[in-house]
Formats: C-alpha cells, structure tokens, sequence
C-alpha cells in the first residue's frame, strides 16, 4: 500500500467511526446504553462501568482526528510508524462502527465478537508503537496516547460487554455472581498488568483501564446493582493496574510511555 492511499484509507475510516458515533450517541440512532434492549447500560451487570466512565470516548474521538491531521503532515508521509499501524487504525475504526451498529439492531453477541476483534487489533497496534520510540511529543501524544487509551478503555469495555451477553442469554450464576465478577476483575487485573510489562507501562493503556475500573468500583458502590465486594476489588485491581504502569514506565524512557 503506498502512503498516500494509507492516508486516504485512515480518513476514510476515520469519517464512518464519526458516522457510526452518531448512531450510538443518539444523534441519528439509539444511545448505546439504550439499544440491546439495555443490555449495555451502566446498571445492567455487575462488570458495567458508571455512566460517567464513558466520556472517555470523546478523548479517543478527538486523538484519532488528530492522529488523522498528524499522519496528513509532510513529516509524516514516510513515516515508519505510520506505515505500520495506519492501516490497523483504520480497521479499528472501522470496527468501532460495526459495534455501534451490530448493537443498534441488538446482536449482542455479535457485538461480542466486533470488540474481541478490535481488541485483537489495538493490541497489534501497540506492539507495534512499543517496537520504536515516537520522533518527539507530539506524536507520543497524538499517536502513542491515543492509541494507548483506545487499547486501554477497549479492554475493559470487552469485559463488560461479555458479561451484557451472557445476562441478556439468561446466564445467572445465582449468589455466586458476585464471585465470578470478581474472578473476572482479577482477569482483567492480569490483562493490564501483562499489558503494563508487554508495552513498556504505556500510560495511555493504564490511565485508561484503572478509569474503566474505578468506574465499574463507584457503579457497584453506589448504584445498581450493588455490590461492596464488586466495588472494593475493582478499586484494588484499578490500583494495581496504575502501579504497574508506574513501575514498568520507569524501566523505558519517557518519550515512549505514554
């Protein structure tokens, strides 16, 4: 793929993300929290963040444009790093849509599968990005935070998306629900702490999933359905996300973990 149809493919993609965002925001379509007959709403599973942990989203939005405006700058035409995640950003844009949509006509379980996808993908990205340093601050910013919050939110946003399938199925794991969703924070724990290790402590990875996870602490805390063993293991495993991300950060320069 030459660079200039790279850089047409990732705007391209980047406009049906925008196209697809405003059928989950509600603009021309249902809210998220509304479609799937409620299955992603912020009460509806044990595993689902708080309603505020999804502004989140509008950060993500705002880098990818910018990621597209960057990867439009003459610098940046034969950039390396650029040629080798380029095209995944744009698959990645692409399946975001596809979630927003398979969840608008409320295939929750094939939504299930669209974010293990963009899940597999975003991980590529960042092992790509943690190969080489970003060139200076701007790009750790626009292309290694952005990508790295979008891994981050991707992952934990995967977790509770699993959980929505399987209670709209009818799964009901009875007085032991609340230890299977411990169990799976503890997952989720491990995920980011090999991620914090694989990555280098990516900062943007690890911002990202202790937000979604201290989100998920204060739903269980404070709203339903409650859960004061829920809400204190996802605030432990957030913190030691975040510790872990400290830790690794120091072992890389700091150009690079963000």
């Amino acid at each position: 793929m030459n660079d200039t149809t790279r850089r047409i493919l990732v705007t391209v993609a980047m406009a049906v993300c925008l196209v697809g965002t405003a059928f989950g925001t509600g603009l021309i379509g249902t809210r998220v929290e509304e479609s799937s007959g409620g299955s992603l709403a912020a009460d509806a599973t044990l595993l689902a963040p708080a309603g505020p942990a999804f502004t989140i989203w509008s950060v993500i939005y705002l880098g990818l444009l910018a990621h597209v405006v960057w990867q439009w700058l003459p610098a940046q035409r034969t950039s390396d790093r650029a040629r080798a995640t380029g095209p995944l950003i744009a698959v990645s844009m692409v399946l975001n849509a596809a979630w927003l949509g398979v969840t608008q006509v409320g295939w929750i379980w094939v939504s299930v599968l669209v974010i293990i996808a963009l899940l597999a993908v975003l991980s590529i990205i960042g092992r790509r990005l943690a190969r080489t340093r970003p060139t200076g601050p701007v790009e750790t910013v626009v292309v290694d935070g952005t990508m790295g919050l979008y891994l981050g939110w991707v992952t934990i946003a995967t977790v509770a998306n699993i959980a929505a399938a399987l209670a709209s199925s009818g799964v009901d794991f009875g007085g032991a629900n609340p230890i299977v969703a411990v169990v799976v924070l503890a997952v989720a724990g491990l995920i980011g702490l090999a991620q914090a290790r694989s990555l280098g402590g990516k900062w943007g990875v690890g911002l990202a999933l202790g937000w979604g996870l201290a989100w998920i602490a204060i739903g269980r805390l404070t709203d339903a359905p409650q859960s004061a063993l829920v809400g204190v293991v996802a605030a432990l495993v957030a913190l030691l996300v975040l510790a872990a991300t400290a830790l690794f950060s120091r072992r890389t320069p700091a150009v690079a973990s963000a």
